[in-house]
């Protein structure tokens, strides 16, 4: 099967035009994304993301795209907006719905919610689901992660209740001294009033929800409105039917996740055995 270049959307956004309009003078020029990484010394898989608006470049990129394709400024122009952009596409609506929230209720299995992570635990989940990005691709990420939090530092702030699997808590992520940093910020961040923080044990067993992560999000005068995450894909749901059935299965993984005094003593346990991890002998 031939390949099949992403579709760009240059409407969207200065962003998603700044990634259309390299594409669009590259094939003009017949040239590859190998070789106009070659010709810019770029990397090759970074210039894919610009492209499909899923990263921004480095501050000497656009003068090397003018340059290279005699644009006469063209791409700082476009680069001068774009940068004031932080979150690609995929990521924006998420972004403004949190905006604007009154509550929100999330449930996470395989890493910390986002809305809780401490730089260091933001930066080391970012480079295991992007083992070849570049660091300051993970710096950026991880300071537009971070930068969703001030949210929860607003005079008025949402209502979050956070249910977090077990296996969050006990699977390493940028190793002990990280992973114990984490642990004594969620049992800081469990004890302001507007946030509520469970643990979903291993006992609880297997549920409907297991492998991926789902938001509640409570906007004023609006429907209920349901986000799924994976590894690779997130879906916002709409549909008033299919928003209702999450909120039963969020309501269910409630009942069943321990108490937030019992999941504040798990969490203090968890971190105790972070603290005194030592490494398997070899």
């Amino acid at each position: 099967m031939p390949f099949q270049p992403r579709e760009l959307f240059p409407d969207r956004s200065a962003r998603d035009l700044f990634g259309a309009e390299i594409r669009r003078h590259r094939e003009k020029a017949d040239m590859s994304l190998r070789r106009l990484s070659e010709v810019l010394n770029y990397s090759k898989s970074h210039l894919a993301r610009i492209e499909a608006a899923e990263s921004l470049p480095y501050d000497d990129l656009p003068s090397k795209l003018d340059a290279c394709f005699g644009t006469d400024g063209m791409f700082a122009r476009i680069y001068a907006l774009a940068k004031n952009e932080p979150y690609p596409s995929k990521l924006r609506r998420v972004v403004e719905v949190e905006r604007r929230a009154v509550a929100i209720e999330e449930y996470a299995c395989a890493t910390i919610p986002g809305l809780l992570q401490t730089p260091e635990l933001a930066k080391a989940s970012l480079r295991i689901g992007n083992r070849f990005a570049p660091d300051a691709e993970i710096e950026e990420w991880a300071k537009a992660r971070i930068a969703r939090q001030a949210r929860l530092a607003e005079p008025r702030p949402p209502h979050c209740w956070f249910i977090v699997d077990e296996a969050a808590l006990r699977r390493a992520a940028g190793g002990p001294e990280v992973m114990c940093r984490q642990m004594a910020s969620l049992i800081e961040r469990g004890t302001r009033p507007y946030v509520t923080i469970q643990v979903l044990p291993f006992r609880a067993g297997q549920h409907v929800e297991a492998g991926g992560s789902l938001m509640l999000y409570t906007l004023p005068n609006e429907p209920l409105l349901a986000y799924e995450e994976g590894s690779r894909f997130g879906t916002f749901i709409e549909d008033r039917d299919r928003v209702a059935e999450r909120r039963k299965n969020y309501d269910l993984l409630r009942a069943m996740a321990l108490s937030p005094l019992d999941s504040e003593a798990m969490i203090r346990a968890v971190m105790k055995d972070w603290t005194s991890w030592e490494p398997p002998q070899i």
